[in-house]
């Protein structure tokens, strides 16, 4: 007896090998012929039609068949714990972003008074200083893993695109952050890295610090002239894009601007949560607006104003940096919820698909015995 059995990859794609099961019980390549069904013609037809299309198909026995089935059966239970795993921690990098939110939008604010209050005055402000552009730092934020459908070639493709709009008219360095990046950048010759970086699942103060002393070192000591900071921004659990944020020199009243001195900052955070309701699984949003006090128009400094700079120069390229990192992080897990969320509906149809196609040949199967009983019965007569 011979059936239909697609097979699966994690991505839901579909492809087929062409065998017919010998009596042993094994598969074995062969032409599909009619006569090799026994009550099967509705089956057999649909066998030639997908074969016309130039698709291949795989027939096995009912042993492999079953088999197959409680495989697909088991990849779907990983894949709907993977996604569960997900939204779990989707929700812990939501919550890092919005409680970082309020010091790091009023550092900046406060920064960027500071230096224009100091403007008058004989003091180096580096943080504003716009100079002409001749080498530029691309700083690209990717993952460390894999399984998140596009995450990753997304961003990857934003910095390739980019470098090929600067080749041409500067200089160019590129700082990686993330296994995946640096594994990309890596392997291209053509590419400058010049330095790598891992933050893991849970990015940290002191790993963002490290990763800010040296982009704040190559911007003072002039070795480059602008830094861009490429990450994927996390809009919602099903959206999320890359962006370009000019990260020094610092833009105006201290908004987050890309390259072409758009804000792409929100105004407003929104909180994804995953609930239950008729036993489904559901999604509610929350709002959320970060208050900043106004900054105070009476100012008296203890310190040297350079001082204050020195102290916060290093704290604003923390946060921003800090906050790329978190973002990205969630980025990549709503995109990794959505992956094997799309992969367990892939295994639910695969497996309705296979249970029809065993049922059909148990069927043929069945009526085939019967058929033999009774020409067995009539001959006799």
């Amino acid at each position: 007896m011979a059936c239909a059995i697609p097979s699966m990859t994690m991505a839901g794609a579909s492809r087929s090998r062409r065998c017919v099961a010998s009596p042993s019980g094994s598969c074995e390549f062969s032409k599909l012929r009619r006569s090799d069904f026994v009550g099967g013609g509705e089956l057999c037809g649909e066998l030639e039609s997908r074969a016309s299309r130039g698709r291949s198909v795989a027939v096995c026995s009912l042993k492999d068949l079953r088999d197959r089935i409680d495989t697909v059966k088991n990849t779907q239970k990983i894949t709907d714990a993977m996604k569960l795993v997900a939204a779990a921690k989707v929700r812990r990098a939501q919550e890092a972003v919005v409680n970082g939110r309020p010091f790091s939008e009023a550092l900046v604010q406060v920064l960027y008074n500071v230096n224009e209050r100091l403007q008058l005055e004989d003091v180096d402000t580096p943080l504003t200083k716009v100079r002409p552009v001749k080498k530029v730092a691309l700083v690209v934020v990717t993952g460390d893993r894999g399984l998140c459908g596009g995450f990753n070639n997304t961003v990857l493709k934003k910095a390739e695109e980019r470098m090929r709009q600067l080749k041409d008219t500067v200089e160019l360095t590129v700082i990686s952050i993330g296994k995946k990046g640096n594994a990309y950048f890596t392997r291209r010759p053509y590419i400058p890295l010049d330095k790598t970086y891992q933050t893991g699942s849970a990015p940290t103060t002191s790993e963002a610090q490290a990763i800010a002393d040296e982009l704040f070192a190559l911007f003072v000591s002039e070795e480059v002239d602008k830094v861009e900071l490429l990450y994927t921004k996390f809009v919602s659990l099903i959206k999320s894009e890359p962006v370009i944020h000019t990260l020094l020199p610092l833009s105006p009243q201290g908004q987050v601007c890309d390259i072409n001195g758009n804000c792409v900052d929100a105004d407003e955070d929104e909180m994804f949560r995953l609930t239950t309701k008729d036993g489904k699984l559901t999604v509610e949003r929350d709002t959320f607006k970060t208050e900043v006090t106004p900054f105070s128009g009476v100012m008296i400094f203890e310190q040297e104003p350079v001082q204050i700079l020195d102290a916060l120069l290093p704290l604003y390229l923390n946060s921003q940096l800090l906050r790329a990192l978190q973002e990205s992080v969630a980025s990549e897990l709503a995109s990794r919820m959505n992956a094997m969320n799309n992969a367990s509906e892939n295994a639910s149809d695969l497996k309705k698909s296979l249970s029809i196609t065993y049922n059909r040949q148990r069927q043929a199967k069945i009526t085939g015995e019967i058929l033999e009983i009774v020409a067995g019965a009539t001959a006799q007569v």
